[in-house]
């Protein structure tokens, strides 16, 4: 079991803080905390009960519903439970770089960001 301190998250000088939230990943915690002592450990009905990915998408759902970021920490916690016991009969994990990124989408437009180093331009 992890100890407090293994929660820590350090945040490095060469990184600067605001592009981390410690107070999202201090509300994921929250939750996992409250869920723990309502529904008792996540090994108990993930995979084999409950699905973590449809319920992500429900919450992600409520999200764009709403605006409420609240459904943000659970669509990450959901998103953790999955790579914890995952459902995927192909989880697995391999590091991928930028060639092998979808990319992102870019705001008013349908095209995708594959530039790593993009500087958004006029439209």
């Amino acid at each position: 079991m992890e100890d407090e301190d293994s929660l820590k998250i350090p945040i490095t000088k060469k990184v600067p803080q605001t592009e981390f939230s410690k107070k999202f990943t201090e509300g994921m915690y929250n939750r996992m905390a409250t869920s723990f002592f309502k529904y008792g450990k996540v090994a108990e009905a993930y995979p084999h009960k409950i699905d973590a990915i449809a319920s992500l998408n429900v919450r992600l759902e409520r999200y764009k519903e709403t605006g409420n970021t609240e459904w943000l920490m659970d669509v990450a916690n959901f998103a953790m439970i999955e790579y914890m016991h995952p459902k995927h009969p192909k989880a697995h994990f391999f590091a991928t770089d930028s060639e092998d990124s979808p990319g992102r989408v870019l705001d008013g437009n349908l095209t995708i960001d594959k530039n790593t180093d993009l500087k958004l331009k006029e439209k």
